[in-house]
């Protein structure tokens, strides 16, 4: 698993307004932390509610970048932790650098980092 990468994830059971059911994320913790003995990744949850990329740090990912079926909006409001067992063992794609410098700054916008 990398940074990047796109995998669909159970969310279990809905719980207010978090994301839940299974749903495709981005993993958007570095890579030293994935390749560690982490039982967890920090992912974005992806939505194909594609006007929520109008909100200020969202980031529209065209379905060839994600290898899903539809385009998406990297929701950067939407952060979990999540046990990799909860994870599709293999990514449905990866999203190009010039897309993820943009989450990124969505990030460093939403967490007021930086």
């Amino acid at each position: 698993m990398s940074r990047g990468d796109v995998h669909w994830c159970d969310l279990g059971e809905p719980s207010g307004s978090a994301p839940a059911k299974r749903r495709p994320v981005l993993v958007v913790q570095a890579d030293p932390y994935n390749e560690s003995r982490l039982a967890t990744t920090i992912v974005a949850v992806l939505t194909s509610n594609t006007a929520l990329s109008a909100m200020p740090g969202n980031v529209f990912l065209p379905a060839a970048a994600t290898g899903l079926p539809k385009d998406s909006v990297a929701n950067v409001t939407a952060l979990a932790t999540v046990d990799r067992s909860s994870l599709d063992p293999h990514p449905t794609g990866a999203v190009p650098s010039h897309l993820m410098r943009e989450v990124e700054r969505g990030l460093v916008r939403v967490l007021g980092i930086g």
